[in-house]
């Protein structure tokens, strides 16, 4: 962990808390979250480390790691907690946090899948293959580069492929309660 000089933010915790609760006071650092993450060696920080720096206010530190980006929500370190600290839940929602917060992520092309993903949820009630991966090439900037080096052709015979044998559709499937899912999603303000 490195030391930003920035003051701590005392009521950071309390704010993080307000929206779970995560548990995060819980943890007495014993490590099993980071000892059984299959994410941890890309990793800046390690879960339990995100946690500690919460604990201490550092929330430039925390909002602008690598951590929050590159968890993949599985929730190993969640189950493997003796405390319960709702860890994955907590690192969604410092992610969250983050954007709200204009905190430019270092992972942009993870950022650029999550606002894709959450996007195609809001709009279909639910994932929507035949979109997402179009929104988020065009997003993330990777169309361009597919583009240039010619590698779109392989990726556009695949999808023929899996239209013709019906494993992707073209058009969503509608579910009951897309509204309120959408409700849920919606960005607040």
């Amino acid at each position: 962990m490195q030391q930003t000089g920035l003051s701590p933010d005392f009521t950071f915790l309390e704010r993080v808390e307000a929206a779970g609760p995560f548990h995060a006071t819980e943890c007495f650092q014993c490590r099993k979250c980071t000892n059984g993450c299959p994410a941890s060696f890309a990793m800046d920080l390690f879960p339990d480390q995100v946690i500690r720096l919460a604990l201490l206010g550092q929330k430039q530190e925390v909002l602008s790691s690598q951590t929050i980006w590159v968890c993949a929500a599985c929730e190993t370190c969640s189950t493997r907690c003796p405390n319960g600290v709702r860890i994955a839940e907590l690192m969604d929602h410092l992610k969250e946090m983050a954007v709200k917060e204009g905190v430019p992520s270092p992972q942009p092309q993870v950022l650029a899948l999550h606002q894709s993903f959450l996007e195609n949820v809001r709009l279909t009630g639910r994932v929507f293959e035949g979109a997402l991966l179009p929104v988020f090439l065009l997003r993330s900037g990777q169309m361009r580069s597919k583009i240039e080096k010619g590698t779109w052709r392989d990726e556009a015979r695949l999808g023929w492929k899996l239209l013709r044998k019906k494993r992707l559709s073209l058009l969503p499937t509608v579910i009951k309660g897309r509204g309120e899912i959408s409700a849920i999603l919606r960005p607040s303000k």
